[in-house]
C-alpha cells in the first residue's frame, strides 16, 4: 500500500518521508537602481547603525521594521545554539524575543570582500539591490554574515540577513600564529619526539577521547579535522581496512562528478594539478593522506560492539573491536561525552526482494553498491540495470563500453543535467577555476535562505532547459523520461528534498539517444527468472547480470543498526527541510544527547564541519546547554 501510495506521486516532487516542500520565494520589486548614483556604503551603514542600536534596547519590533514584509533572517548559531530561519516580522520578533546572544554587527570591508555593493540579485539581474558582507560578535564567540537590501518605495530594507557563529572566543583554531611550536627547547628528562608522542595520542595510551565519529569517509575526517584544530581529544573509527574504502571499494570506473574548485577540503586543499574530476581511487589515496597529513586518529579495521548512554553522567560507554595487522584483536571501552554518526547521509541499501530471485542461474545478481565493474571484452552478454540515476547510468556505460548488451529499466522519471550545465550554471557563479577563496564562496551560497535559494534554482533550472534541450529531448523521444525536479527547481533540490532522482550526464545520455544503451520505462519487476527479467507488462529480457541501482535508505536505518531502535526513535528521519526550510537532524542536535549526524557531499562536509566542531566544544565547554 505504501509503495502505491508513493507511485502516485510524481517522481519530481517525491521527498524525504516527513520532509517540508518549501515554497518558492518571491522576487522583490526592482526599482532602477543606478551603480553610479548609488551610495551604498552610507545606505549600509545608516541600516547597520539602527539595527544595532534596536539591538541594544532590545526593540525588536524596530529591528523587524528594517525589514520587508516577507524579508529573511537565517542564523546559524549566532542567535541560538540552532540553525534558524525567520520569515516575516512576526516571526523575526518571536525569534528575538525567545532569547538570543547576539551583540553587534558590523560591516566588513576587509579583503576579499570590496564593502558594500549594488550588485543583481536575481541570476538574471533584472532584480538589483546592495549586498554587503558583515562581521558578528556573540555573547560566546565571533562570525560572519552576509546583508541583501532592497528599495521598496524609494526607503531601502533587509531582504535576506544572514548571522553565523565561525568562532567561540576563547577557544581559537590552531592554525596560523596559533599554529603549535612542535617542540620545548631546553632541558627536558625522558623527552619523547614527534613520534613517540603521535604514537601515544593515536593510541589513547593514556588518555580517553570526548568524541568518537564513526567513519572515516570525508564526512568523518573533516569534523575530526575541526575538532582537533578546536583541540577536542578525537578518535575516528571505521571497519575498513584502509581510510578511503569507501570510495575506493565502489564500480570500477566511478568518477566523482563535482568539480575540484567546489571539493576542498578543510585546512588541506586539493592541489593545483589535481585533476577537475576525480578518480575513486585518486580521492581514496587523498583522504588516506588527508588523516595521515592532519594528524587525526582513525582506527580502520574497527568495530563499535556496543554503545550506552548514561543520561547521569552525559557520557556513552562504547566498547571497540579493533583488528590489528599481525591478526590479533584489542578490545577497548572508552566514555566519550559525544558521537558524531558520519556513516554517509543514506542509510541501508534499498535492495528489492523480487519474486525468483533465489532462481537466477546468471552470473552476477547484486546491488549496486556491491558492483566492482564490468567485465573486459563480454562480446553481447547482456546486462540489465535496475534504475535510472547516476549510479545506474554510470554502470550502464561501463557495461556497453566493455561489450555487453545493456538495458535500463526506468520506472518513472529522472532529474538529467549535463555536467557542462553543473560547471556553468549551477555552480560557476561561485565556484569556478581562479575563482574567490571557497570560504567567500560558501558564505555566500549558506547565506541564502532555502526558499530564496529554490527561487534562483528555479531560474537556473529555466536556463538549463536550454542549454540541455537537445540531450533532453533526444532522451525523452528514446523512451528515457526526464523531470525537472521538484517545483522545476533541478537538481539542487532534488538532492536536498530527496537525495537523489537525478543522473548528471557524463556520457550515458547520448549512449541512450543513439540506440546503444536501451531502455524499458514505466515498468515494474514482475519475477526474475533463471537467465531473464519479466516486467509487469509481460516482456523477458535476457540477462547474463543483473545490478539493482535502486538507491538507499534513510539515514535513520543505520543509525538503528548502530545504536539500537530506542536511540534512533529519538532522531527521526533526517535530510529533507522543516518548516523553517533547514535541513532536518543533520549538523544539528539530533535528537538524542550527544549524538550528532555529519555528511553530505565534499563541499557541504567542509562547510557544516566547523559548525558541527562548535556546537560539540561549545557544550564540552558548559557554554551551550
Amino acid at each position: 500500500m505504501a509503495a502505491a501510495v508513493v507511485d502516485q506521486v510524481p517522481s519530481s516532487e517525491r521527498l524525504v518521508p516527513g520532509s517540508v516542500n518549501i515554497a518558492i520565494a518571491s522576487w522583490p520589486a526592482s526599482a532602477n537602481i543606478s551603480e553610479e548614483a548609488t551610495d551604498a556604503l552610507t545606505i549600509a551603514s545608516e541600516i547597520i547603525t539602527s539595527f544595532n542600536q534596536s539591538l541594544e534596547r532590545q526593540d525588536y519590533a524596530a529591528i523587524a521594521d528594517l525589514f520587508i514584509d516577507d524579508g529573511y533572517w537565517k542564523d546559524q548559531l549566532s542567535l541560538t545554539w540552532d540553525f534558524r530561519t525567520a520569515k516575516g516580522k512576526g516571526k523575526i520578533i518571536e525569534i528575538l524575543q525567545g532569547g538570543h546572544h547576539l551583540v553587534n554587527v558590523a560591516i566588513d570591508q576587509s579583503p576579499p570582500n570590496q564593502g558594500p555593493q549594488v550588485v543583481g540579485l536575481r541570476y538574471d539581474g533584472s532584480v538589483r539591490g546592495i549586498q554587503l558582507f558583515t562581521t558578528i560578535t556573540t555573547k560566546f564567540g565571533s562570525g560572519q554574515g552576509v546583508v541583501r537590501l532592497v528599495q521598496e518605495s524609494s526607503r531601502w530594507k533587509i531582504w535576506t540577513f544572514f548571522t553565523s557563529m565561525t568562532k567561540l572566543k576563547g577557544y581559537e583554531e590552531a592554525v596560523g600564529s596559533n599554529r603549535p611550536r612542535g617542540v620545548t627547547h631546553g632541558e627536558q628528562t625522558r623527552r619523547m619526539n614527534w613520534l613517540d608522542r603521535r604514537q601515544a595520542d593515536s593510541n589513547f595510551e593514556n588518555s580517553e577521547p570526548d568524541v568518537l565519529i564513526i567513519g572515516a569517509g570525508q564526512a568523518g575526517l573533516s569534523v575530526h579535522a575541526r575538532l582537533k584544530m578546536l583541540n577536542v581529544s578525537t578518535l575516528t573509527i571505521d571497519r575498513a581496512d584502509e581510510v578511503g574504502d569507501a570510495w575506493r571499494n565502489r564500480y570500477h570506473q566511478l568518477v566523482i562528478h563535482d568539480p575540484v574548485w567546489y571539493d576542498h577540503l578543510p585546512y588541506l586543499k586539493f592541489p593545483d594539478f589535481w585533476p577537475v574530476f576525480a578518480p575513486k581511487d585518486k580521492l581514496a589515496d587523498f583522504l588516506k593522506a588527508y588523516a595521515h597529513m592532519l594528524e587525526l586518529n582513525v582506527w580502520t579495521k574497527t568495530d563499535l560492539e556496543s554503545s550506552t548512554w548514561d543520561d547521569e553522567k552525559k557520557q556513552w560507554t562504547v566498547v571497540l573491536k579493533r583488528r590489528r595487522n599481525d591478526g590479533s584483536t584489542e578490545t577497548r571501552t572508552f566514555h566519550p561525552k559525544h558521537i558524531i554518526q558520519a556513516t554517509g547521509h543514506s542509510g541501508k541499501k534499498n535492495y528489492p526482494e523480487f519474486k525468483g530471485m533465489a532462481n537466477f542461474k546468471g552470473d552476477v545478481l547484486c546491488h549496486s553498491s556491491e558492483f566492482r565493474g564490468a567485465k573486459k571484452d563480454a562480446n553481447g552478454r547482456k546486462a540489465v540495470v535496475i534504475g535510472s540515476c547516476n549510479s545506474s547510468l554510470d554502470i550502464a556505460q561501463d557495461y556497453y563500453e566493455n561489450g555487453y548488451d545493456v538495458t535500463i529499466i526506468q520506472r518513472s522519471s529522472t532529474m538529467v543535467i549535463t555536467s557542462d550545465s553543473v560547471l556553468k550554471l549551477i555552480l560557476g557563479s561561485a565556484y569556478y577555476e581562479g575563482g574567490p577563496p571557497v570560504e567567500q564562496s560558501d558564505l555566500l551560497s549558506w547565506s541564502l535562505p532555502q526558499e530564496v535559494s529554490k527561487a534562483m534554482h528555479a531560474d537556473v533550472n529555466t536556463l538549463q532547459q536550454v542549454h540541455d534541450r537537445e540531450t533532453l529531448e533526444g532522451l525523452n523521444k528514446a523512451g528515457f523520461k526526464t523531470d525537472r525536479g521538484p517545483m522545476n527547481c533541478g537538481l539542487f533540490f532534488k538532492y536536498l528534498q530527496r537525495g537523489g532522482g537525478y543522473y548528471i550526464d557524463v556520457g550515458t545520455s547520448q549512449l541512450i539517444i543513439d540506440g546503444k544503451v536501451k531502455v524499458k520505462h514505466g515498468q515494474g519487476i514482475d519475477e526474475i527468472l533463471s537467465n531473464s527479467i519479466r516486467l509487469d507488462d509481460g516482456t523477458e529480457l535476457q540477462a547474463d547480470e543483473i545490478i539493482c541501482a535502486t538507491g538507499y535508505q534513510n539515514m535513520i536505518t543505520t543509525t538503528e543498526m548502530i545504536f539500537g531502535a530506542d536511540v534512533a526513535s529519538k532522531v527521526g528521519n533526517i535530510w529533507g527541510f522543516d518548516e523553517e526550510g533547514e535541513t532536518r537532524v543533520m549538523w544539528r542536535r539530533s535528537g538524542h544527547p550527544g549524538l550528532w549526524l555529519h555528511g553530505g557531499n565534499l563541499a557541504m562536509c567542509r562547510y557544516f564541519s566547523r559548525l558541527v566542531a562548535l556546537q560539540i566544544q561549545a557544550q564540552l565547554e558548559g557554554l551551550a546547554p
